[in-house]
């Protein structure tokens, strides 16, 4: 329990310290937004701050800081100190340095971003490879929320007949202005998410059959999975996922001041990791054990884990509120992948979206091909998107990093993107390398080109640094 209550208090810090630290090296001011001087009443719309919040949370935090938390719980405790100082150091940072760079530049998606940034080729890439990610979310986000819902109707509404009904909410989120649907429906969605985080964390701490073990370094896996690079692909939403480089786009053509980004792009990042630490000890404190714990996700799903830790934990009535709550989750982020993968290709294909025929003219293919996807198998999806989400966030950090060489007099502030840019190159570099759907190497080939990758493009980030710092006192 207190290692659970350390992790908690660490993030709330995190907040106030850190995320001040980085919100002063960026430098907000009081320029006009996207949201004031573009405002086309569709996706340029000024939302209040509490909404926007509200609204980037819920964009952002999918099953994954629940699905991927239960399962990165099967590494034991440890998976605490990844939640909170992935998401302080690397997360956050990522989500807040994404969203005011896409706001100083009219809201640019990360694929345009990374055109500006690190050149005409990564572009190209970037929209491929976004729109591919989105694709997957999307689809993610259609499956496992279907099952969950399914698993309240039984014997009356199937899996395929909620996966329709998800979809036809999808085309009308995609399509409509975003305060028609998005901005009147989140506010209460986010209420239900976070009535239902608590009522699960106040089941952990209040009920005295359930015990979390405290914090430690050992590996509990019981596949004999390593922590590296496992555990860091494993929970992506939650510590630090490159998903939230396409969604956080989309509140950066909505915030009315840069000086509220702290709050909607840093803060809401730290609120999705407080509920994936929540769901990581309600894993370990239910089941007793990662073996147990493994278990119940081979034999059940992760929906029917979530399932049964939810009606055993609350009862029938806390529940079914706690499940709707995390269907809550991937729908809110299904609806806006799709809508961010419509912006994106919209930049590339320079489509107007006043036109409702013009979103059609996107919106409809992108939904027809993941309802194709969504007859593939829920944990192979996972596993890819998993990967794909960390490489973006990989890509989306040294975006970052590259906009504070070129546009601060101190280089050096750079190291705060930098250094977990390195880190997560690592981590996405490994795991293709020696993960089962990637090339399945062995663990002594995997790990040192993993680490030489990461090592190889921190001393040209460093070569690049010295050289500006050197050019600007000259």
């Amino acid at each position: 329990m207190i290692s659970f209550v350390v992790a908690l208090i660490i993030l709330l810090l995190g907040y106030f310290t850190y995320g001040k630290l980085i919100e002063k090296i960026f430098g907000p001011d009081d320029r006009k937004t996207p949201a004031i001087a573009i405002n086309d009443g569709v996706d340029y719309v000024p939302i209040k701050t509490w909404k926007a919040v509200l609204i980037q949370l819920l964009n952002i935090a999918g099953t994954g800081p629940i699905f991927g938390a239960l399962m990165g719980a099967c590494f034991g405790p440890v998976v605490f100190l990844w939640i909170v100082f992935g998401s302080i150091l690397g997360g956050a940072v990522h989500d807040y340095m994404g969203g005011m760079i896409s706001e100083r530049h009219d809201g640019a998606s990360i694929a345009e971003l990374s055109g500006i940034y690190l050149g005409k080729p990564v572009l190209y890439i970037m929209r491929i490879f976004s729109v591919l990610l989105l694709l997957l979310t999307g689809t993610v986000f259609v499956t496992s929320p279907a099952a969950l819902i399914a698993k309240l109707t039984p014997n009356v509404l199937g899996n395929t007949f909620w996966i329709v009904v998800i979809l036809i909410y999808y085309v009308l989120a995609t399509l409509l202005p975003i305060d028609k649907v998005i901005g009147k429906l989140y506010p209460v969605f986010g209420v239900i998410l976070i009535v239902m985080a608590l009522s699960i964390a106040g089941g952990i701490i209040f009920i005295p059959k359930y015990t979390m073990p405290e914090l430690t370094l050992s590996n509990l896996n019981p596949e004999g999975l390593p922590i590296w690079p496992f555990m860091f692909i494993t929970v992506a939403c939650g510590a630090i996922s490159g998903f939230h480089a396409t969604q956080s786009p989309m509140m950066a053509k909505c915030i009315t001041s840069e000086k509220e980004g702290h709050k909607v792009f840093y803060g809401a990042m730290i609120v999705e990791s407080v509920i994936a630490l929540i769901w990581a000890a309600a894993g370990v404190a239910f089941y007793g054990t990662t073996h147990a714990l493994s278990d119940a996700l081979t034999s059940l799903g992760q929906s029917g884990t979530v399932y049964e830790i939810s009606k055993q934990m609350l009862g029938n009535i806390g529940g079914i509120l706690a499940i709707v709550g995390v269907v809550v989750c991937p729908i809110t982020s299904g609806d806006t992948a799709f809508r961010s993968a419509r912006l994106i290709l919209a930049e590339w294909t320079r489509l107007d979206q006043k036109s409702i025929r013009n979103r059609l003219i996107i919106t409809l293919p992108l939904l027809g091909i993941s309802t194709i996807l969504t007859q593939l198998d829920f944990n192979i999806l996972w596993r890819y998107f998993s990967w794909s989400n960390q490489t973006l966030a990989m890509i989306s950090l040294w975006v970052a990093t590259s906009y504070l060489l070129k546009v601060k007099k101190n280089r050096w502030t750079s190291l705060i993107t930098a250094i977990p840019a390195a880190f997560m190159t690592a981590v996405s570099v490994t795991y293709i390398l020696v993960a089962g759907e990637g090339l399945k190497l062995s663990y002594q080939i995997g790990y040192p080109i993993g680490l030489g990758a990461a090592v190889l493009l921190f001393v040209i980030y460093m070569v690049l640094t010295i050289r500006r710092h050197d050019i600007s006192k000259s």
